[in-house]
């Protein structure tokens, strides 16, 4: 999908543009061939800058060719599943042109610059190239903050959850979110090395402001991957110690029922011997033999109840 936006001079607000113009914002979601020749036909920049992000597994860089820069950060992105909120990590390419454009490239549709299209970005001008890049890479942090505290509850949740299972699925659940947080710790830790590389100012030239605004992202990307680590850490404890209790668990209930059979074993295996073709003398005769062994199996079944109980078995 292609789509053109550009900041009106006069309004100072972003619009959907037909055509591509000089400092104007070229949006590539998964484009068509034919929408990328029209993309290199119109700007000139390198066709390998644009075809190497359609990759869902690249790695965030920074790479330079005779006109362009290609920026690639990991950005995280909501999918559909029984946890609450499962999250994996997808491809940005911001593409700064020599000749004042600025091209977007993603393998899929990016939440992250929903906000520069509705115009709800403080200072957002097109044209203003490497403050636009900036901001992307802001927003980006930002929203892998917000990322981690929807996980946090969910972790919160799921250990009020396992605190009475014994489900296998629920720890799976568990292990779920720990994948989230690994994909969120790898990504965060490779957009941490393309923000100290633009920070230094040789691959794009950095202005007053925009050195502030990317000192923000860099600080909230440091935070965003401390809090991943913090949270992978006690997910991690979590899980092994929910996975005890639920074994444990299961272990009462099986120590139980071997008590509950050994126990109501005992008049069973009475029966058994006084059911044998063998003569038993005053039992076989007595009109009282049936409620004497109904009461000795109770009495004996009580006794070895008690003993199991004492020592923890029952």
């Amino acid at each position: 999908m292609l789509k053109i936006f550009k900041t009106s001079s006069v309004e100072k607000t972003l619009k959907k543009s037909k055509k591509i113009t000089i400092d104007c914002w070229i949006d590539l979601t998964s484009p068509t061939t034919s929408e990328i020749e029209t993309v290199v036909e119109k700007t000139r920049v390198d066709k390998d800058l644009i075809l190497k992000m359609l990759d869902d597994n690249e790695r965030p860089r920074v790479e330079q060719s005779e006109n362009a820069t290609l920026v690639v950060i990991d950005t995280p992105f909501l999918e559909a599943g029984e946890v609450s909120h499962t999250y994996t990590t997808y491809p940005l390419g911001i593409i700064i042109s020599e000749n004042n454009y600025v091209i977007t490239v993603s393998p899929k549709k990016i939440n992250i610059l929903s906000d520069f299209k509705q115009n709800k970005v403080k200072d957002f001008r097109t044209a203003k190239k490497i403050r636009f890049l900036i901001q992307i890479l802001l927003k980006t942090s930002n929203f892998y903050l917000r990322a981690l505290k929807q996980v946090n509850e969910d972790i919160e949740r799921k250990e009020e959850v396992l605190k009475k299972s014994t489900e296998n699925k629920d720890l799976i659940d568990l292990l779920q979110i720990e994948k989230t947080l690994v994909y969120f710790i790898t990504s965060l830790k490779a957009n941490d090395l393309v923000l100290e590389k633009l920070s230094k100012g040789t691959i794009l030239p950095l202005y007053e402001g925009d050195k502030d605004l990317l000192e923000d992202a860099i600080i909230e990307n440091k935070q965003a991957i401390e809090m991943s680590e913090i949270n992978r850490d006690i997910l991690s404890s979590i899980t092994d110690t929910y996975a005890t209790i639920v074994s444990n668990n299961l272990n009462n209930i099986m120590k139980f029922l071997a008590g509950a059979t050994i126990v109501l074993s005992i008049p069973t295996m009475i029966s058994s011997f006084l059911g044998m073709n063998i003569p038993l003398g005053i039992i076989s005769t007595s009109p009282y033999s049936f409620l004497g062994i109904i009461i000795v199996s109770t009495i004996l079944s009580v006794i070895i109840a008690i003993i199991l109980k004492k020592k923890n078995m029952l």
